[in-house]
């Protein structure tokens, strides 16, 4: 036992049917310190933190708080020994106000509730920490920035010593990562212990006090942020040397592919999502559209790809007019579609890679005659499309749900790709993917790029957008507030523009 551990598990280990999620992991966090977990897909990170949380039961190991052995049996028994965690994805009702999701499920508060009380209580809380939230909103009416805090003020409110945070900038603008980091400081400061879940190298260098490495399900090394380096940090993730070759450079760029003018679309719940949207992509060149979660993003593949109609404008795509088309007529006229849900949207989870990838040539003469598919060609057909974009599978035939994330992703990458579109519209293709993955998919598309295709690619990376991308437009409430060369832009400037700033405002020489 470490006498300064806040938080130990020791030789931890977790099974899964056919699967050794984490094999005798140890890890340790100290009041006071930021504890990043890094680790490729499938390393067993989430499943390590999902035992701390009392999510899961551990087959084997111990948990040390404080000293005191801990047996979880459900998440309440963790949060009553102070771990807290904010996911990814917020567990806020929307049509509740900030006071009430913070007490929502707390035993503490006895039969008869004083609102008012709770209200100056988590006021005080939220100023103490320089989070700014009121009590009193709705929390629909917040941003993502803002629902993020709610999440962090209703772990300190129940007390948690322990905040474990995952990936908790993927839906911050850069000036809101700078005030959460911020928020960590004074958090341990105060003898707060913080463990950070993030793919992110330069977050990892930028805030954490130690870096805990997993590697198939073990602690490949616990070294100090300190004495490491980005390269000798994705060497231990990796167990190789790692040097990117993805690389934006000089390209032809030709004719428009698509061109968007004045293009308004409503939302879900009939809610105005577009707002006089004009954008255009030549081919060769790569488009990346920024935007916080809710501006609009999600609205604009879906318009241009067929999923959603438009109240008024106009789309052409390779000289076709395709607004308010089917999605089938989208596809015919050369266009690609990588969606953020890749197995909802993308992949059917229940059916094998062969099913996927002939979803949308399965009518074409070289895979059969009429109503029927010749299995045999469509075999070979998926067997050397497995092989050229190297997908890792078992079988076939498996369900494509029991791949891992990086694997979905070069299937559906495979299916989209590989009848040289005319337009790719890309949304967050490298969401949850490890280092190698996310180099392969920024391959993927710089390829199709010097093949002549425009690529349209919505991320929330901005690292991403820098690397691979020639140039960027900024979406906020439906509306792009600037298009810039990408040699013109900076992070601070685009920053501002996700906060609503227009291109004039933020000086863009």
């Amino acid at each position: 036992m470490k006498k300064n551990a806040l938080v130990q598990m020791i030789n931890v280990t977790k099974k899964f049917p056919g699967v050794i999620a984490n094999d005798r992991v140890s890890f340790d966090v100290k009041p006071g310190e930021v504890h990043a977990l890094l680790g490729e897909n499938g390393s067993g990170k989430s499943t390590l933190m999902s035992v701390l949380c009392g999510m899961y039961k551990p087959n084997d190991g111990q948990i040390f708080i404080n000293g005191k052995e801990v047996v979880f049996k459900n998440p309440r028994d963790s949060i009553s020994a102070g771990v807290g965690m904010v996911h990814q994805h917020f567990k806020l009702v929307d049509s509740f106000t900030v006071a009430e999701n913070v007490v929502l499920g707390s035993k503490k508060l006895g039969f008869f509730l004083r609102m008012d009380n709770v209200e100056k209580k988590i006021a005080k809380l939220s100023e103490s920490y320089g989070l700014g939230v009121n009590p009193t909103a709705k929390v629909w009416q917040l941003s993502v920035g803002e629902r993020q805090r709610v999440e962090i003020v209703k772990m300190l409110y129940r007390g948690s010593q322990l905040l474990i945070l995952d990936e908790p900038t993927a839906v911050l603008t850069p000036q809101e990562s700078k005030e959460l980091f911020a928020t960590l400081k004074k958090m341990t400061d105060r003898g707060h212990a913080v463990i950070l879940i993030t793919h992110k190298m330069h977050e990892v260098m930028a805030v954490a006090d130690r870096v805990t490495v997993l590697r198939q399900g073990k602690s490949v090394a616990t070294v100090k942020r300190s004495e490491a380096t980005p390269k000798e940090l994705a060497r231990l993730m990796m167990g190789q040397e790692f040097e990117s070759s993805a690389k934006r450079e000089k390209k032809i760029v030709g004719e428009t592919i698509l061109k968007m003018t004045d293009v308004n679309a409503e939302g879900d719940g009939h809610r105005p999502k577009l707002n006089n949207v004009s954008l255009s992509v030549s081919g060769g060149e790569i488009m990346g559209i920024v935007g916080v979660a809710g501006n609009g993003r999600r609205e604009l593949a879906e318009v241009i790809v067929g999923m959603r109609g438009i109240s008024s404008g106009q789309i052409e795509i390779n000289g076709t007019k395709t607004a308010n088309k089917s999605p089938k007529e989208v596809i015919d006229v050369g266009v690609s579609y990588i969606p953020d849900d890749r197995l909802g949207t993308g992949l059917v989870p229940s059916l094998g890679a062969v099913d996927n990838l002939i979803l949308k040539s399965y009518q074409k003469s070289s895979l059969g005659s009429g109503l029927f598919i010749n299995l045999k060609k469509a075999e070979q057909y998926s067997k050397r499309l497995i092989n050229d974009f190297g997908v890792r599978l078992t079988s076939i035939n498996a369900p494509v749900s029991l791949l891992s994330g990086g694997n979905q992703q070069r299937l559906l990458l495979a299916r989209e790709l590989s009848e040289a579109p005319r337009l790719v519209v890309a949304v967050f293709p490298s969401r949850g993917l490890d280092i190698a993955a996310t180099e392969a998919v920024h391959k993927l598309l710089l390829e199709q790029a010097s093949k002549g295709a425009a690529i349209l690619l919505i991320s929330e990376d901005l690292d991403e957008v820098f690397k691979i991308c020639d140039r960027v437009g900024v979406l906020y409430k439906g509306c792009i507030m600037g298009d810039m060369p990408i040699e013109k832009a900076t992070v601070e400037q685009i920053g501002l523009m996700m906060l609503g700033s227009s291109q004039s405002e933020v000086k863009v020489s």
